[in-house]
């Protein structure tokens, strides 16, 4: 009802188990997508993508979806055989099949990582600063409101907006 054009999935979403989260997959009028969680031996290996492109007027918008480790965090017979993948390594990789090969104008990265950790835990600011072709970080998970965007120089010295709304 939102017109949501796509979402990532986080932690919550494995709540009631993977096998309830693929029926629920079915209610969405929009794409789910996350390169960092292998679902190749899951119910959900046809439903998530690592990726959506969007045309919007002139701008060719690449979005990439990452999530947190879910180990720790979610009870393994809730997520059973997803894999949890680097999301830095993931995110570089699939951003550069956006911004190179798909000759995308702007990638934006749907993140479920977390702001700002005071550990060696992965998050949105991480992702930033060790990125290439990130253009825009949307993050979720740690409910952190910033009045406005983070500007983060990535590997590449370019800029990188990093916000959540709360």
């Amino acid at each position: 009802e939102m017109k949501y054009d796509a979402a990532t999935i986080g932690n919550h979403d494995f709540d009631a188990g993977i096998d309830i989260l693929k029926k629920q997959l079915k209610h969405a009028n929009f794409q789910f997508i996350n390169s960092n969680y292998n679902f190749k031996d899951t119910v959900l290996k046809e439903d998530v993508k690592p990726y959506q492109i969007f045309q919007k007027g002139d701008l060719k918008i690449g979005v990439l979806g990452v999530g947190i480790e879910l180990e720790g965090l979610v009870p393994k017979n809730l997520y059973k055989e997803t894999q949890y993948l680097n999301p830095i390594e993931k995110a570089n990789q699939t951003a550069n099949i956006l911004k190179n090969d798909e000759k995308c104008d702007l990638v934006i990265c749907l993140s479920h990582l977390g702001f700002k950790y005071q550990t060696d835990k992965v998050d949105d600011n991480d992702l930033a600063s060790q990125s290439k072709n990130i253009d825009i970080i949307l993050g979720g998970h740690t409910h952190t409101f910033l009045e406005k965007p983070e500007i983060i120089k990535n590997k590449q010295n370019q800029a990188v907006a990093v916000h959540q709304v709360g």
